[in-house]
């Protein structure tokens, strides 16, 4: 090796424990999955340069998905998903081996589905499993086209490096959302809780003042879920209970929120939604329950109480507690309907 040479695998070292570094620098510092995963492959762009760049995660179901994606034609490529096995990415996935390729052509194992949908030409890749605790995450995949260098070795020594710091970066983000989801989530229901929705309404209320905007919240208790849970036991109230969750969440925008705030009393956050338009979706959901057949033969309404900031209340304590009284005035006059909170008295000047 001459002296130019050397000087360039020095050069190429330090970078890459400087990479390493900052990975490392960035396990500890914070448990974001978008921020850490987004550092990591900023670094491998940094290093190697290659043309294109991915990074695949597997869901629920072994399908892997585009979670990061850069490059020519990338716009098109990120709504694709590939199965376990389907080209490179999919075996490397599939196998826990990493593959470099040189030349793809020569490749049988190469998907040309993902060319065809960008307008891409692909000459060499790198792909290297995420793996941690014995199991595949997904894959890195570096992509050069036909003008650019041709990967080597050494580019997938350094990219199997980096995923085992991104490997680490996954399970500890997904473990830490898990245990914050824990908190937040109604277990029951799969809904936000009580904790999550008396947090969200401070924020949402000091936004909707900051922005001048309006916010709505629903409050609502079933009819007779006591009865069901007498009379049919409580497995099959807590399998009402997952279903009037769902269908709480087909009934709002996507933007919205609803809540499990205990035993048989639900809420709905409506964003940036009027009292007027807040009582029409409290209408809907009334209907809805009217309309549903549960299992066995069951059937449950629903009371509902709706107010509205700034017009009922100030805050988010106080948009609860007038959305709850609203409820219990429809509980206390027959049940089975929706009331808009009263008017909240105007403050005095001064």
């Amino acid at each position: 090796m001459n002296a130019a040479e050397l000087l360039t695998a020095m050069k190429r070292t330090v970078e890459q424990l400087a990479a390493f570094n900052d990975i490392a620098k960035a396990l500890t510092s914070t448990l974001e999955l978008r921020e850490v995963l987004t550092l990591v492959m900023n670094k491998v762009s940094e290093l190697l340069k290659p043309s294109n760049w991915s990074l695949v995660l597997a869901d629920e179901k072994g399908e892997l998905y585009f979670e990061i994606c850069v490059g020519a034609g990338s716009e098109k490529i990120k709504p694709l998903r590939l199965k376990s096995g389907e080209g490179i990415a999919g075996m490397v996935f599939q196998t826990g081996e990493p593959r470099l390729v040189e030349d793809v052509t020569r490749d049988p194992a190469f998907s040309p589905r993902f060319d065809e949908a960008s307008d891409f030409k692909t000459r060499s890749l790198v792909a290297v499993p995420l793996r941690s605790r014995g199991r595949t995450l997904g894959v890195i995949e570096l992509v050069n086209g036909e003008n650019s260098r041709t990967f080597t070795q050494d580019d997938l020594l350094a990219v199997s490096a980096i995923a085992d710091f991104a490997a680490i970066a996954i399970e500890n983000a997904r473990n830490f959302q898990r245990v914050q989801e824990l908190t937040t989530i109604d277990e029951h229901t799969g809904l936000f809780n009580a904790r999550h929705l008396r947090a969200l309404l401070e924020q949402e209320v000091t936004r909707a003042a900051r922005f001048k905007h309006p916010l709505s919240l629903i409050f609502l208790d079933l009819d007779g879920f006591k009865q069901v849970n007498d009379t049919r036991g409580h497995l099959v109230g807590s399998s009402l209970l997952k279903q009037v969750g769902e269908l709480l969440v087909s009934a709002i925008r996507q933007v919205d929120f609803a809540f499990r705030y205990g035993g048989d009393e639900f809420a709905v956050l409506l964003i940036e939604t009027e009292a007027e338009a807040a009582r029409v979706i409290g209408e809907r959901i009334r209907d809805r329950f009217r309309e549903k057949r549960f299992p066995d033969g069951i059937t449950i309404t629903a009371s509902l109480g709706v107010a509205s900031f700034p017009d009922h209340a100030d805050s988010g304590t106080g948009l609860l507690d007038a959305a709850d009284r609203a409820m219990y005035r429809v509980k206390g006059s027959g049940r089975n309907d929706v009331a808009v909170a009263v008017q909240a008295p105007a403050r005095a000047a001064g």
